[in-house]
C-alpha cells in the first residue's frame, strides 16, 4: 500500500504509528538474538505472535552468526561424524543454504549423539551425549531465541543455567532463608534426571508457550535422535542428553513446573538445575512437605525421586553445590563441605604425584590454576584456617617431589649447600634414608624451601589469594 501525505489527523497518526513500527522492527532485528521483548498488559503485540513464527527468528543470519561464535568459543569434542569446530565454517560455506532449506522443509534429521561416560565422585559415571557440531549450532540457535521467552516464566528461586544468575546467588538465597528461621530442609534428589525426562510431557509444556509447530517438531527430533556408543545405535525414547546447548534449557523448562507448584503452596525453596532444597521451620513441616510434593513430581511430571538420597535434615547436615551450612548468632553461614576439600586434595595429588612426568613450570601453572578456580568458587565461606592448612599441605607436596627430583646424594648435597645449609649438615641430610613424605616435613626442607621462596618463584598462596578475593 502506497503511503501519501495527508492533512487528515487520523492519517497523520497512522503514518506516525507506521514509522514507529518500522523503527521498532529495525531495533528488534538487531537485538532479537539476545532477548525477546517483555510482554505486558499494555503491549499491542499479541503473545501468540511472539511464538508463532519462531523458526524465521532462529534461522535469521544474526542469530546463526551468534550461535556459530558461541559453538566455536565452547570448542568441545566432535560428534559421531568426527567434525571439529575448526571444520564447521568451511562446511557451512559449502552447505549452508541446503542445511537451512532442509530445516524449513521439515526434512532435517539430527544425527545421534555420541555417548561419553565421565566418572563421578561416588564412583559411578555421568552419561553425556555429544551432538555433532552442526547439530550443536542449530541447538544453540534455538536456545538463543527460546531462552528469553521462557526467562519470563522462570521462578526467582531458580538459579542454574540462567543469565546473570550463579551458584553464589543460589547460596546467598539459602543463607537468607536460614537466617529467617528456615533451618530444616527437604534435600531432594531426582534419580538420573536428565536421562529420565519424559519427552511427551516436555513437548506438552513447550507447546503451551511455543505456537510454531515447526520449532516443536525440530526440538522433538533432537530429543529422539538416538545414541551411538561403540558403533551401536540406541533409541532415545526418554531423557534429554546432557552435552548439547538445548539440554539445560529443556531441563529448566520441565522443572519450572515443580517450581510453580512449590510457589503455589507457599514454600521457600532454592533450585540449581536438578539440585533442589525446600526450606521449612521444623522437621515435621519438612517431612509433610516431602510427603506431599513427591506425588506431584512422580505422577504429574513423571520423574523419579531417589528415595535413598532424598532426605529431611537440619541445614548443618546438608551438602549443596559443594558447600555446607551452619547457624551462628541466628544467621545462616557457609562453610566448605568436607567432601569438597577431599576432591580438591585428590586433584592436587594428581598434579603433584611423585611419578607424574611434567616440568616444574607446567606443574606450577596447573597448581596455580587449581588454587585460583577453587578459591574463587568457595570464597563465600569463612575458611581462613582451612586456607592455612591447605597451603601447608601443598607446600609439603611440592617439597616431596622436589626432593625426589634431586635423586642423587651429590645433587642433594649441592642443592642444600646452595640454599644456605652448612656443609656438614647438608652431607648428613643428603645421605638420609628417610621417606619422601617425612623429609618434606623435616626442618631442613621447611627452612630452605620456605613460604617466601615459594612466593618468589611464583607459586600461588592459598591464604594470600583468599585474602585478595575477599577484600
Amino acid at each position: 500500500m502506497k503511503v501519501t501525505e495527508s492533512d487528515n489527523p487520523k492519517h497523520r497518526e497512522s503514518q506516525k504509528e507506521s514509522c514507529l513500527q518500522k523503527v521498532s522492527a529495525e531495533q528488534k532485528e538487531h537485538a532479537e538474538a539476545c532477548a525477546s521483548p517483555r510482554i505486558t498488559k499494555t503491549d499491542i503485540t499479541n503473545a501468540n505472535e511472539q511464538t508463532e513464527r519462531l523458526l524465521e527468528k532462529i534461522l535469521a543470519p544474526e542469530n546463526l552468526n551468534k550461535a556459530y561464535k558461541q559453538v566455536k568459543r565452547n570448542k568441545g569434542a566432535g560428534g559421531i561424524d568426527g567434525m571439529t569446530t575448526e571444520q564447521l565454517l568451511p562446511y557451512l560455506k559449502a552447505h549452508k543454504e541446503a542445511l537451512l532449506q532442509s530445516i524449513r522443509d521439515g526434512k532435517y534429521r539430527p544425527k545421534p549423539v555420541r555417548r561419553v561416560e565421565i566418572p563421578k565422585e561416588n564412583g559411578k559415571t555421568r552419561k553425556l551425549g555429544i551432538p555433532t557440531v552442526v547439530d550443536r549450532l542449530i541447538q544453540q540457535a534455538i536456545s538463543q531465541i527460546l531462552s528469553p521467552i521462557f526467562e519470563l516464566q522462570f521462578s526467582d528461586n531458580s538459579f542454574g543455567f540462567r543469565p546473570k544468575r550463579s551458584a553464589h546467588d543460589a547460596l546467598r538465597r539459602c543463607q537468607s532463608n536460614i537466617t529467617d528461621g528456615y533451618t530444616y530442609v527437604v534435600d531432594m534428589d531426582l534419580e538420573k534426571y536428565f536421562d529420565t525426562v519424559n519427552q511427551s510431557k516436555l513437548i506438552q509444556i513447550l507447546s503451551e508457550t511455543i505456537k510454531d509447530g515447526r520449532v516443536i517438531s525440530l526440538i522433538h527430533k533432537f530429543l529422539r535422535a538416538g545414541i551411538m556408543m561403540d558403533g551401536i545405535f540406541e533409541e532415545s525414547p526418554e531423557g534429554v542428553p546432557q552435552g548439547g546447548p538445548l539440554s539445560p534449557l529443556c531441563g529448566n523448562i520441565m522443572l519450572n513446573e515443580c517450581d510453580k507448584e512449590l510457589a503455589k503452596r507457599g514454600h521457600r525453596f532454592v533450585r540449581y538445575a536438578d539440585d533442589l532444597l525446600i526450606f521449612c521451620k521444623s522437621k515435621r513441616a519438612a517431612e509433610r512437605t516431602l510427603e506431599n510434593i513427591v506425588p506431584f513430581i512422580e505422577q504429574k511430571l513423571f520423574l523419579k525421586v531417589n528415595q535413598d538420597k532424598t532426605q529431611v535434615a537440619h541445614v548443618r547436615k546438608v551438602k549443596f553445590l559443594g558447600y555446607g551450612f551452619y547457624v551462628y548468632k541466628g544467621k545462616g553461614q557457609l562453610r566448605v563441605h568436607p567432601r569438597s576439600v577431599q576432591k580438591l586434595k585428590d586433584k592436587i595429588r594428581q598434579v603433584t604425584g611423585r611419578s607424574k612426568g611434567m616440568s616444574i613450570e607446567e606443574r606450577k601453572t596447573r597448581l596455580n590454576q587449581i588454587i585460583r578456580g577453587w578459591v574463587n568458587y568457595f570464597k563465600l565461606a569463612d575458611m581462613k584456617r582451612l586456607m592455612q592448612t591447605l597451603g601447608e599441605w601443598v607446600r609439603s607436596r611440592i617439597r616431596m617431589i622436589t626432593w625426589k627430583r634431586w635423586k642423587r646424594v651429590r645433587t642433594r648435597f649441592q642443592n642444600l649447600k646452595s640454599l644456605g645449609i652448612d656443609e656438614e649438615r647438608a652431607w648428613i641430610w643428603a645421605n638420609t634414608r628417610k621417606g619422601y613424605w617425612r623429609i618434606a616435613h623435616s626442618p631442613i626442607l621447611t627452612r630452605t624451601l620456605s613460604i617466601e621462596r615459594f612466593k618468589r618463584v611464583g607459586y600461588l598462596s592459598f591464604v594470600d589469594y583468599y585474602s585478595e578475593v575477599r577484600a
